[in-house]
């Protein structure tokens, strides 16, 4: 009934602003930050916030927001993450986890993880139905924040390499790329959390499968793993041969 409780609290529209914006930012959120976000007082925006986090669906802090220390600094201001405990509620009670991580010790144990791959994939396929692989990084986005990723883009440099280059006259042009910066689509969120932490090459693989099914082997965005603490294993770039 603690879940019910919990997810009740997101029933006022304020506090389920405020706790859509807090998550979706992936760091941590002051109170004025929040306030302005939601387009509430402050002195609303910290109770609701404080409310959040008396049920467990956020978590908060201190720190001081101006960057500096030492006299003159300012006190800590407080500021709030979104929870990492998982809150769920079926009605008549079901334990689908606890099923999901006995089929996936047994895949595991058993060395299945390539027909789980082959399942994912044609799984991804089938999601996809009759459209045309993924038409780019935009597009990709919706379809993964619509299955609950959290997608967000991310802006990173494509380092050149010099030694790649195969005279000394494309040392320069290898050179002037190398700050050329590229995007990728990072996912805040992993549906398959739970069981990745007990199983994490098999459902990350089978997780890279399904994506690369859903969003298209051929087309001009592409699927790849790159792991990163807190965030899906899988993230989504533009294919080398397409541009987005």
């Amino acid at each position: 009934m603690k879940d019910i409780e919990a997810i009740a609290v997101l029933q006022d529209p304020v506090r389920r602003r405020l706790y859509e914006y807090v998550a979706a930012q992936g760091r941590e959120v002051g109170r004025n930050e929040a306030a302005e976000a939601a387009g509430v007082a402050r002195t609303l925006a910290a109770h609701h916030l404080d409310r959040l986090t008396e049920a467990g669906l956020l978590e908060s802090g201190s720190r001081r927001l101006t960057g500096r220390s030492g006299p003159g600094a300012g006190r800590p201001a407080k500021v709030y993450t979104r929870s990492r405990a998982e809150r769920s509620v079926s009605l008549p009670a079901r334990d689908y986890r606890t099923a999901a991580e006995l089929l996936a010790e047994a895949a595991e144990q058993a060395g299945l993880d390539a027909g789980l791959c082959a399942a994912a994939r044609r799984r991804g396929e089938a999601l996809r139905g009759s459209a045309a692989p993924c038409g780019g990084l935009e597009e990709a986005m919706e379809m993964l924040a619509a299955r609950g990723y959290e997608p967000h883009l991310e802006a990173v440099e494509a380092v050149g390499d010099a030694e790649e280059a195969e005279d000394a006259e494309d040392v320069e042009g290898v050179e002037g790329t190398a700050a050329a910066a590229e995007r990728v689509v990072r996912m805040r969120n992993c549906p398959f959390h739970a069981v990745a932490e007990r199983f994490p090459p098999l459902v990350c693989g089978m997780n890279l499968a399904l994506l690369e099914g859903l969003l298209g082997a051929d087309g001009p965005v592409r699927a790849r793993m790159d792991a990163r603490p807190g965030e899906c294993c899988v993230v989504v770039e533009a294919s080398k041969n397409n541009a987005d």
